[in-house]
């Protein structure tokens, strides 16, 4: 992505607020309305000076400037209540939309999708970005209001007591802009560079966080921070390199308005023009009351812009995770019949330019077990992922019980196809709920028999509160003993189509049996005969297989059963030999 295309634009703001533009445009109004209402005592102060000043005292005049000050300033204080309500009951209601539409546009996602995305850049756009859109809604608006409206009436009211002073007054103004352009000179570019190393934060902190008990258990517990550390540097780096060449211009933009600088521009003016009888002495206290209180609302311009720009990266952000594409459900969906797999000339490709997998045709036959086999990047888990709909082919066909995969729903679909991945994915929830993922309204009877086909239920039975104990907290399992309550959930959901991901790969020795064994009970089945597609990198797991299919490049290049592909003397011999010679695994 290019520079120019990293950086947001106004629209990406404008568009994800629409919803809720005439809510932000009332509480601008009103706030701008309150910051002219709220100077009314200021101005009063200056007004009853005259009165008390003058003789004979208009005491009448003198309570009607303190009545409608007090009013004035009661009513203003009331509108500024009224734009603060609405802009956070505006967001409110933008904030829970705005976060059902994200969960909306990621449960629509492919699942292949969130495999090619970090999960820190996710939470990001979650949580950190719609943080950074809540205070452009609640609060840069209607500062940005007040900011504007409160200079602009207080100069008219000074033009208005005494024009010289007054635009002796405006001088800071061109070195603050000066000094303010000067600071925003490629903020736009910043910015997108600061929601990118934000988002390696993000990345690096849930690694370092899953990181932690794999290199603990063994034994180097001061790895896991390495690339950690090495994000914070990286974000520490750029913050201080953004900010460093922005303190002297800031420095003078704040000198300039600093409540100090404008007293004096009042008093050494003024008092020439009170020696020259040029200036009545009432007319110099509304600038000594006014002027050094007109840097803060100017200066907080800088804030309520910088929030603009935070928002719009975020926007951008939080735009393209609603506008994922989502997985294309039928439009005519289609009900497989029976569990017969057929992958016809299949091809795919993940970037258009290196292909992944190339004509693959195969079948898979209910009741018989199919090991995939090959080098690590031969394509195994991409076929296995496609079956599962991770993604669609981008060439050929998938058909289960003779229906294209893309005409079954994703509820048909994973209602019949079941798996067990390398890489296991429990929640934080109970080992009960856990279980019963695929079949939320298990009973427990059927959730402990699951457990007790997987060999897990002893385990649990030992967790401080059984079935009831939330993994994370009071649960904590092994990966063998994670991988068996997966096994668990594909026992509990029974589906006659299984994939297998190597799931003895994060057992250790001692639970590599119990996985085994669990596994050998998940392959039969009371019903229909069960279809199971297993990736397999350990090959003494699946000589018993009905077929091995071994993939190379992409594309099959042989395929039969355990004793005629020895016989063969081909790719998959020669993997055997291997595994056999040396211990190792194929991965």
């Amino acid at each position: 992505m290019s520079t120019a295309e990293a950086i947001p634009t106004h629209s990406a703001v404008a568009q994800l607020l629409a919803p809720i533009r005439g809510r932000l445009a009332l509480a601008v109004v009103l706030q701008a309305v309150s910051s002219a209402l709220v100077l009314a005592p200021l101005i009063g102060v200056g007004e009853l000076a005259r009165i008390l000043l003058a003789a004979p005292i208009d005491a009448a005049r003198a309570w009607t400037v303190v009545l409608t000050a007090t009013g004035l300033l009661a009513a203003g204080l009331a509108l500024r209540g009224a734009a603060d309500l609405t802009t956070h009951l505006a967001d409110n209601t933008f904030t829970l939309q705005l976060r059902r539409r994200l969960a909306t546009a990621l449960s629509a996602a492919p699942l292949g999708w969130f495999s090619e995305h970090a999960s820190g850049r996710i939470k990001q756009g979650m949580q950190d970005d719609v943080s950074a859109i809540h205070h452009l809604i609640g609060h840069a608006f209607t500062n940005l209001a007040a900011a504007v409206t409160t200079p602009l009436i207080v100069y008219g009211y000074l033009f208005w007591v005494d024009w010289r002073l007054a635009l002796v007054l405006l001088a800071p103004l061109p070195v603050f802009a000066g000094m303010y352009r000067r600071m925003m000179a490629g903020s736009a570019v910043k910015m997108s560079d600061y929601g990118q190393v934000l988002a390696e934060v993000n990345d690096a902190t849930v690694e370092f966080v899953h990181g932690i008990p794999v290199v603990k258990t063994f034994g180097r517990a001061g790895h896991a921070h390495h690339a950690y550390g090495a994000a914070v540097d990286r974000f520490t780096a750029f913050f201080l390199g953004w900010s460093r060449p922005l303190i002297r211009p800031e420095t003078v933009a704040a000198a300039a308005l600093a409540p100090v600088t404008m007293v004096l521009l009042t008093l050494l003016p003024g008092t020439w023009l009170l020696a020259t009888a040029a200036m009545d002495p009432t007319d110099l206290l509304p600038f000594l009351l006014l002027g050094p209180g007109i840097g803060a609302p100017i200066a907080a311009l800088t804030a309520s812009t910088q929030s603009l720009q935070l928002a719009r990266g975020a926007a951008a952000r939080v735009g393209a995770l609603l506008d994922i594409t989502p997985m294309p459900r039928p439009a005519h969906p289609l009900v497989p019949v029976g569990t017969t797999v057929q992958f016809d000339q299949v091809g795919f490709s993940y970037d258009s330019a290196h292909q992944v997998l190339d004509d693959v045709t195969l079948t898979l036959e209910p009741g018989t077990v199919t090991a995939l086999v090959g080098a690590s990047g031969s394509g195994k888990s991409t076929l296995a992922r496609l079956l599962l709909r991770f993604f669609d082919p981008t060439a050929g066909r998938i058909r289960l019980g003779g229906v294209d995969l893309a005409r079954i729903t994703p509820e048909q679909l994973y209602q019949r196809v079941g798996f067990v991945f390398q890489d296991v994915a429990l929640l934080r929830a109970s080992i009960a709920e856990n279980i019963a993922l695929g079949r939320p309204h298990a009973s427990r009877d059927q959730v402990v028999a699951a457990a007790r086909a997987a060999n897990i239920h002893h385990v649990v039975d030992t967790l401080p509160r059984g079935y009831d104990s939330v993994y994370g907290e009071d649960a904590h399992l092994s990966g063998g003993q994670a991988q068996r309550v997966a096994i668990a959930r594909a026992l509990l959901l029974d589906p006659p189509l299984l994939v297998l991901d190597e799931p003895t790969s994060a057992a250790d020795a001692e639970s590599e049996r119990a996985v085994q064994d669990a596994l050998s009970t998940l392959a039969v089945r009371d019903q229909a005969p069960r279809t199971v597609l297993v990736i397999a990198h350990r090959l003494d797991s699946i000589t018993a297989a009905d077929q091995i299919v071994v993939l190379d490049g992409g594309r099959i290049v042989e395929r039969g059963t355990h004793r005629d592909l020895l016989a063969a003397g081909g790719r998959y011999a020669q993997l055997w030999r291997i595994q056999h010679l040396s211990g190792a695994e194929v991965n």
